[in-house]
């Protein structure tokens, strides 16, 4: 096992499509890890094995890998850059020193780069930027790289630059080491050699830029530089080090993922650049406890059932220790350690404080739980996951699956904490919700492959409310006689509009009209018609109802009867109390570039959305609207289809507000064409 000073943790990060699987395979083959550089399209790499992953060419979930190089231990771990889960994203950077932002040199910033910039300043993580595919056509590393340099920090400064472009790309410049590497076109990249002579102006003058970068974050090595003495790549490389870990500098390499192509002077920027756990310590505290772990993620493996990701916050752990979990306060024997490879996994003996490993057949562990040696009063971090923005009805295709389809949804649920799935009180609907429609539809696809449970699809309904804007009184008598004793009910009702709630009931009844023990009939009378509004019978809210008068029978009267009386006192004075529908509004937040902004403004008018603001930044422009959640429920298509795929957007819901006249109506007509459907049945 390595020492803790000899440990990298690495997330490898950025927007969908910009070559992270790739470039993880180039460096697991690079540094010996493996033999044989898979691709993408043939579902060949270490970190995308699942089957959804192969059918989309995509990543769906977080890989862990790993890789030993200049007698380094390099954990990996392959983010999927895709905005349906970056759930993977938020719980991976909480267990790495360094983020490696893989850009495409022919796209340059996308959303997805931005989005994990954000997160890298807000955990203070060491960043290393890796522009990529710039032997496509339309790639240029210098455009990219004043991109990186104005969108997300002027301190990106480049310590790769390529040789020739596009098609004509053959190698790279190390200056930082001043050596270059040739293409080695899916081979292993061979040791460095001379910088060809025509490069070699350019390459002194982005060294001068290096330079002048690292020796602002040294104040001994900048006067040394000033005076123009000779600066070795070692001091230089030991400065650098020094400003990544910082955060005062981000450097810039460059390459072919799928050529192997820049892959060994990347290793050594990850071993040079990011720091150690030792240097870094611990990313949560842990009071305390002298042995601590933290379970990042947890995977249903359909042979090895559950296993969990976890890193080593302090001490060592091997298959003989048992920790306390602080969630249930539950015991842990960590019997089954695992190192991973991907989807490979073999057994591992120990691991060491910083190392990043499996574990698996724990009893109750699960993502964002903390395993320690003794209870510790710690606050476990919230790993601060999106809120979902597409939600479905989902239904079992056979009847009677109800209970398998909620069972394997919250399985699948444990290993991605950006799914919810709850019950529809008002409609009743089984509502899955997810970061995308493609995110539910995947987790669809994975409940029948592992737990062999058909589901289908619904748009969900609107929770539409009910509400009324004026006062009125109502009288409700309910009298029956069938031989025998009889039923009698009778009351008088106001209501009226109530602002500070959804309900309130008022006894104002004077002596004994109504006895005392029925009058809290009227009320679960009232209170029940109120669950289906008269006008498209959704639940009412907003409502203050007085009981005022009434009258009783000694022998007839029960509570059943007042019961049916206060419900038809309430239909009645509903009615006539001026009801409204409302409808819930959501406060949206959409990330755009700056050249569609246009468009989509225009677009969110057209849903009748109301603009509270826009902010330009880098580039892209962040618009902020309330917009009324019917209108949303196609919404991620057409964002997707104005911004090229290039939008993201999330939403929460703000308040209910009442449907415009016209809208309304036709909510109300199509409610009861639908009553009418099912009554014909």
């Amino acid at each position: 096992m390595p020492e803790t000073a000899r440990i990298r943790n690495v997330a490898v990060v950025g927007h969908r499509g910009t070559g992270k699987t790739s470039l993880v395979e180039a460096l697991l083959f690079q540094s010996g890890a493996i033999n044989r550089l898979g691709t993408v399209e043939a579902g060949t790499t270490i970190s995308d094995a699942d089957e959804d992953e192969h059918k989309r060419q995509l990543s769906i979930a977080l890989s862990l890998t790993h890789a030993t190089w200049q007698e380094r231990k390099l954990n990996l771990i392959d983010i999927p850059g895709d905005p349906s889960f970056q759930g993977e994203l938020r719980t991976a950077a909480r267990v790495v020193e360094g983020l490696l932002v893989t850009v495409s040199g022919v796209m340059g910033v996308e959303v997805g780069t931005s989005r994990a910039w954000r997160l890298g300043d807000e955990l203070g993580l060491a960043r290393v930027v890796f522009v990529n595919m710039l032997d496509r056509e339309r790639a240029d590393f210098f455009r990219t790289l004043e991109q990186l340099r104005s969108q997300l920090s002027p301190q990106c400064v480049a310590v790769h630059i390529p040789i020739g472009a596009e098609h004509e790309l053959t190698g790279i410049v190390d200056v930082l080491h001043m050596c270059a590497y040739t293409s080695a076109e899916g081979a292993k990249e061979g040791e460095p050699g001379p910088i060809p002579d025509d490069m070699a102006d350019v390459a002194a003058e982005y060294r001068e830029k290096l330079l002048d970068a690292v020796v602002e974050t040294d104040e001994g090595l900048m006067e040394r530089y000033l005076e123009g003495q000779e600066l070795d790549a070692h001091e230089v490389a030991s400065a650098l080090k020094a400003a990544v870990t910082k955060g005062e500098v981000f450097p810039v390499a460059c390459g072919v993922a799928t050529k192997n192509l820049g892959t060994h002077a990347v290793l050594d920027l990850l071993v040079e650049g990011v720091p150690s756990p030792a240097k870094k310590g611990s990313p949560i505290d842990v009071g305390g406890a002298s042995t601590a772990v933290f379970v990042f993620k947890t995977v249903a493996d359909p042979f090895a059932g559950r296993i969990n990701l976890f890193r080593v916050l302090k001490g060592r752990v091997s298959g003989e220790t048992t920790l306390v979990n602080l969630r249930g306060k539950g015991k842990e024997r960590l019997g089954s350690l695992l190192e991973l490879q991907g989807k490979e996994h073999k057994p591992a003996l120990e691991y060491v404080e910083g190392d990043i490993g499996g574990v698996a057949k724990l009893k109750d562990a699960q993502t964002g739980d903390l395993l320690v040696d003794k209870e510790v009063a710690i606050e476990v971090p919230n790993f601060g996951f999106p809120e979902p923005v597409m939600s479905f009805a989902i239904t079992p295709k056979a009847k009677g699956d109800e209970e398998k389809v909620a069972t394997s949804i919250r399985r699948l649920a444990e290993e991605d904490q950006t799914l919810h799935l709850r019950r529809d009180q008002q409609t009743g609907e089984e509502i899955l919700s997810g970061m995308s429609q493609m995110h539910v539809e995947v987790t669809l696809e994975r409940a029948k492959r592992r737990f062999g449970v058909d589901i289908e699809l619904h748009p969900p309904r609107v929770p539409y409310r009910e509400t009324i804007r004026r006062e009125a009184r109502a009288h409700g008598r309910y009298k029956k006689q069938t031989g025998g004793r009889g039923q009698f009910g009778d009351c008088h009702i106001v209501v009226s509009p109530f602002e500070e709630g959804e309900y309130e009931f008022v006894d104002k009844i004077v002596g004994g009209v109504i006895p005392q023990s029925f009058r809290p009939a009227v009320n679960k009378g009232i209170q029940e018609a109120m669950h289906h509004g008269e006008l498209a019978g959704a639940p009412v809210q907003g409502v203050r109802v007085q009981l005022v008068d009434g009258s009783y029978h000694t022998v007839d009267s029960s509570e059943m009867a007042f019961k049916i009386a206060g419900s038809m006192a309430w239909k009645d004075a509903y009615m006539n109390a001026d009801p409204v529908l409302l409808e819930p509004i959501m406060e949206l937040e959409a990330s755009v570039p700056d050249d569609v902004v246009g468009a989509v403004n225009g677009d969110l008018n057209s849903r009748r959305g109301r603009l509270q603001g826009m902010e330009p930044l880098g580039g892209m422009t962040t618009i902020r609207a309330e917009v009324p959640m019917a209108e949303l429920l196609t919404y991620a298509q057409s964002l997707t289809s104005m911004t090229g795929g290039r939008g993201d957007y999330s939403m929460h819901f703000l308040r209910y507000e009442e449907v415009p006249a016209h809208v309304a109506q036709k909510v109300i007509d199509e409610t009861k064409r639908e009553r009418e459907a099912t009554a014909t049945h």
